[in-house]
């Protein structure tokens, strides 16, 4: 029926990572460290294959296992850990379970903050009405908390420091946007804020214990912005 009208492409099934290139910035025999651009899966999706994951797997077709260890929202960039087999992925999947891993975050906000550091506590659940963003429910929200730091104050922005202690869907999305919390939505937020040319959400540093040494290890990527 639509045959010889001029309609718009399906957002859906366009792939935001097609001219994105995802960078490994450093790999052993155990891991594979990558620096995730901005708007690009990490697995893949329903109609997009193109994914971290199905990168990983057409760079080191023999690793086995689920490879990464975690996950970053599409228009989130930053650093993500994969392993090379089964047993890897287990001994650092449960150090996130066990939440020994330091995980830091740059923002930057839309509004000037009054403190310099403090903690967010606002449980989350999903918007059953509006899949996928998140709601603050105090009655069936899970635990989620937040420590932020400020790095920079600027006319109307704030660069901070985010440290998840836990590790919800959107959760320093939604910590920073909501009165209760920050109450500045992150720069770029197209679900909790204004839409920009990106979300200014970077995940810059990592450290975890290495599955072969036993010993600390710890990987930064600067924040492009």
């Amino acid at each position: 029926m639509l045959q010889g009208l001029d309609v718009e492409d399906n957002p859906l099934l366009i792939n935001p990572g097609l001219n994105k290139t995802m960078e490994v910035i450093y790999e052993d025999e155990a891991i594979i460290i990558v620096n995730k651009p901005e708007e690009f899966l990490s697995v893949p999706g329903k109609t997009i294959k193109d994914s971290v994951y199905s990168r990983l797997k057409e760079l080191y077709p023999d690793a086995t296992g689920p490879i990464l260890v975690h996950r970053l929202d599409m228009s989130t960039s930053g650093i993500l850990v994969a392993t090379k087999n089964l047993e890897y992925y287990h001994f650092i999947q449960e150090q996130f379970i066990n939440r020994t891993i330091s995980k830091r975050y740059v923002a930057l906000l839309s509004g000037v903050l009054e403190n310099n550091e403090g903690m967010i506590e606002l449980p989350l659940r999903v918007d059953l009405d509006n899949r996928p963003t998140q709601l603050v429910c105090y009655e069936y929200g899970k635990s989620a908390r937040t420590k932020y730091q400020v790095l920079e104050r600027r006319e109307k922005e704030t660069l901070v420091y985010f440290y998840p202690i836990t590790g919800r869907t959107h959760q320093l999305r939604v910590h920073a946007a909501h009165a209760s919390g920050l109450n500045a939505p992150i720069v770029g937020d197209d679900l909790y804020g204004t839409a920009t040319n990106r979300l200014h959400l970077h995940a810059e540093f990592i450290k975890f214990i290495h599955p072969i040494t036993h010993k600390a290890v710890s990987f930064k990527a600067p924040a492009p912005f």
